[in-house]
């Protein structure tokens, strides 16, 4: 009985000490940064003399306009600078030599270029990005939610299409959380965290990088690690692509828009409970949204808003392996 009792101290003694060692959110979005600008200006020194490259503007009334850019240095948002106020404030992405290309990524090779928007005659792709950039936002919204002493952990974003009728951001939070229901009003708190960062404006700046940089900024998650392996085995170049929002630094399956600014309407409207997995009781925030260039009347949006309450039902994918007794990731206010 005498050495249960012990045993029980000692324990008690070693989740405190856990506790108490584990990195604020504060300091792990730090160290996410300064890995993620350590990379940067590796790649951007990669390029110690300007060279040129010739950008061939394709779209309505730019046929045939050359651009003489900088080579590792000029984006397809530079470019947009070159024409028009409305090709900058209009533009969520390009295609580059017909491949989707995030507004911020530097060019490195003269190329055709199409700055797409969200009134194209075809704005699939953009609808996709759009779709995956909310879904993002709403993330970077969840990790900041909840108070330092309950932990939040990402997992990989779900690629829904944009006709399910909500985007989604599945997580898992701390243990201690796992009875908790949201009410409306915490809903309507993420709301407004979500339109906060929106209103800052803010670039989503990509970053293409190794395996190795991707698990060194998210060493404090073994499930972002094991996404990163995951994505990494997917591309068949091996690298994955990171981007930071601010000083949320994530991993994401496919470009994003260039700026959060490009959302208007915007509301977190469900947060459901899918059970217990690999990582404990995964949940998934939903939402809905449109862009600044196209609005809904209320009745609309009413409608919109009691389709994207529902749950979106994803495709199952191959589970993660387990993770180790390891600490999660904090979160904080």
């Amino acid at each position: 009985m005498a050495s249960r009792t012990v045993c029980r101290v000692f324990q008690r003694r070693f989740a405190s000490a856990a506790a108490a060692q584990r990195p604020s959110l504060a300091e792990v979005r730090s160290q996410r940064n300064a890995v993620f600008s350590r990379e940067q200006a590796r790649q951007r020194a990669l390029y110690p003399r300007i060279e040129k490259i010739e950008v061939s503007m394709q779209g309505p009334g730019l046929d045939g306009a050359l651009l003489v850019m900088n080579k590792g240095m000029s984006t397809p948002l530079s470019c947009a600078r070159h024409l028009t106020e409305h090709h900058v404030t209009n533009s969520a992405l390009a295609l580059v030599d017909g491949e989707p290309w995030p507004l911020h990524q530097p060019l490195t090779h003269s190329c055709s270029l199409t700055l797409l928007t969200f009134k194209d005659n075809d704005p699939t792709l953009v609808n996709k990005a759009y779709w995956r950039s909310c879904a993002a936002l709403l993330g970077q919204v969840l990790e900041t939610a909840f108070k330092d002493d309950y932990t939040v952990e990402l997992l990989s974003t779900p690629e829904v299409p944009v006709l399910s009728g909500a985007f989604c951001c599945d997580m898992v939070l701390d243990p201690q959380l796992d009875s908790w229901t949201p009410s409306e009003e915490s809903l309507r708190s993420l709301t407004r965290g979500a339109q906060q960062l929106i209103h800052q404006d803010l670039a989503w700046e990509p970053l293409e990088v190794a395996p190795s940089v991707a698990l060194e900024a998210f060493s404090h998650s073994r499930c972002k690690q094991e996404e990163v392996e995951q994505k990494a085995s997917q591309n068949p170049k091996g690298t994955v692509m990171l981007y930071r929002c601010g000083d949320h630094v994530l991993l994401s399956g496919g470009p994003l828009v260039a700026r959060t600014g490009l959302c208007s309407q915007y509301e977190v409207t469900a947060l459901h409970s899918l059970g217990q997995g690999s990582w404990g009781l995964h949940r998934r925030a939903q939402g809905l949204s449109l862009p600044l260039q196209l609005q809904a009347h209320h009745t609309v949006w009413r409608k919109l808003r009691q389709r994207a309450e529902k749950l979106v039902d994803v495709p199952e994918v191959a589970a993660p392996p387990s993770p180790p007794n390891s600490p999660q990731l904090p979160a904080s206010h």
